[in-house]
């Protein structure tokens, strides 16, 4: 059986304020405690379906990096009795850690961990695990982050992916040279038991998912508790095809 070892990444939120609006897909206006607004940068592509509702509390990082053009960062929302974390790219950073500690059983023993790996023109996976003790084909993994959830299931995407669907592809194009390939779903939220593809949203997705099922490319999901101050990695949640 799958086991997880509980892993955390270190991330820093410490603005509070509330939500005003999310605009032009990477923008979103938040009203600081003190009663200020601010323009924060939205690093989350997707829709944000049922994380971007208006006064709902949310937390930001701070930069100082001179070249940017946003100071801040929208790192999560409230959405009922948790946080749910909107930055996308986290998912791929715990990840990152939990592969290269082994913390996650179905990817350990790999001596090498790269990040973003260009397997053939056109495709970038976000990792590729290699040098393993006991077995000699590599193995590819894509990352996904889910923010979205109804009834304790949480479902992706939130809005139709044609991205997605090619990384499907890519995935089914890589285990059919014989070497493994994993989509692993980083659900950013504390409150999902299992995760299912949103029909409803990307009927085409869905079929794309079961496909690459068939086709032997593995399909894992993980739960992740958002704090102010980590991302931390809890769970395997089931998947429901």
């Amino acid at each position: 059986m799958p086991a997880l070892t509980p892993i955390s990444f270190p991330i820093e939120a410490g603005l509070r304020g509330r939500l005003i609006r999310r605009y032009k897909r990477f923008l979103a206006d938040i009203a600081l405690d003190d009663g200020n607004e601010l323009t924060v940068h939205c690093p989350n592509p997707g829709s944000m379906l049922g994380t971007r509702n208006p006064g709902s509390a949310v937390r930001c990082s701070t930069h100082d990096n001179p070249k940017r053009k946003l100071r801040h960062t929208l790192e999560m929302i409230r959405v009922g009795r948790v946080w749910v974390g909107l930055h996308a790219a986290r998912a791929n950073d715990v990840a990152h850690r939990a592969l290269e500690r082994g913390a996650y059983t179905p990817f350990a023993g790999y001596e090498k961990v790269e990040r973003e790996v260009t397997a053939f023109e056109g495709s970038r996976f976000d990792f590729r695990l290699s040098e393993h003790a006991s077995r000699d084909e590599a193995c590819w993994i894509e990352v996904k982050s889910v923010t979205l959830c109804s009834d304790r299931r949480a479902r992706f995407p939130d809005a139709v992916t044609t991205r997605g669907r090619r990384h499907l592809e890519h995935l089914m194009a890589r285990r059919a040279t014989g070497e493994r390939a994993a989509l692993l779903y980083i659900v950013q939220r504390a409150d999902a038991d299992s995760v299912a593809p949103a029909e409803e949203i990307d009927p085409e997705y869905a079929k794309t998912l079961r496909e690459a099922a068939r086709a032997g490319v593995e399909i894992h999901a993980l739960s992740a508790r958002v704090l102010a101050d980590r991302i931390r990695l809890e769970r395997i949640l089931p998947i429901l095809l």
